[in-house]
């Protein structure tokens, strides 16, 4: 039995929406959790996100206004991810460690948006990881994984297959958080997953079955330890 955080990127399920992937996920989550796995998942709140934050912005309102803003889309996500599970899951959106805590105990997949201004949803599942005991965090990124430079930006960018956290911090384009941050992994999760030793795994998030592979130890993606 793993235990295991799933992070499901907006850029993914969620810019624009896609059911049809989100279901894809439900349903191999659903095969994981049923395999003996203990499994929580954290959504992102995509482009949508991102744009109630600039219109947040327009109104003046202050960055903590606009993360809760943002806070509330991804947990909009979450509750579409949490009734695809049925009774598997919680009945409910997580809202706090102590809450994921409870449902962790009782058996139930955890699901989970935003938690707190400043923290990203990479944030809440590092943390989440580290309340739980976890012994794996994968994300699904609209990336094959973890490159040398922004592969959208420069063509020459390398995918990296495996990589300490130190090293991810230097191809980062930034090293603190900021409202809207959009990267392949925030850089305060990257200090929590550091400190406390934990395995991190960065996969194509289209293609779900990247997950199945990540939960038996084959290769996919970038390993980040």
């Amino acid at each position: 039995m793993t235990r295991i955080v799933v992070r499901i990127g907006g850029s993914v399920v969620a810019s624009p929406v896609n059911t049809n992937l989100m279901g894809k996920y439900a349903d191999i989550i659903r095969q994981i959790k049923l395999q003996g796995h203990e499994v929580a998942v954290i959504l992102g709140g995509g482009t949508l996100a991102r744009e109630f934050i600039e219109i947040a912005k327009n109104l003046n309102l202050e960055p903590a206004a606009q993360d809760r803003i943002a806070i509330s889309v991804s947990r909009l996500y979450a509750q579409l991810f949490m009734e695809k599970l049925g009774d598997l899951g919680c009945g409910k959106v997580i809202t706090s460690l102590d809450e994921a805590a409870e449902c962790f105990s009782q058996g139930k997949i955890v699901v989970m948006g935003g938690l707190k201004p400043g923290h990203t949803t990479d944030t809440v599942g590092a943390l989440v990881a580290e309340r739980l005991g976890v012994d794996l965090l994968v994300k699904g990124t609209n990336q094959e994984g973890v490159y040398t430079k922004d592969p959208c930006k420069f063509s020459d960018a390398v995918k990296l297959d495996k990589m300490t956290f130190d090293d991810l911090s230097r191809v980062l384009e930034y090293s603190e958080h900021k409202v809207g941050i959009h990267q392949v992994i925030d850089p305060m999760a990257i200090d929590i997953l550091k400190r406390k030793h934990m395995k991190l795994i960065v996969f194509n998030g289209f293609k779900p079955e990247n997950l199945i592979l990540a939960v038996d130890s084959k290769n996919v993606g970038t390993v980040i330890s």
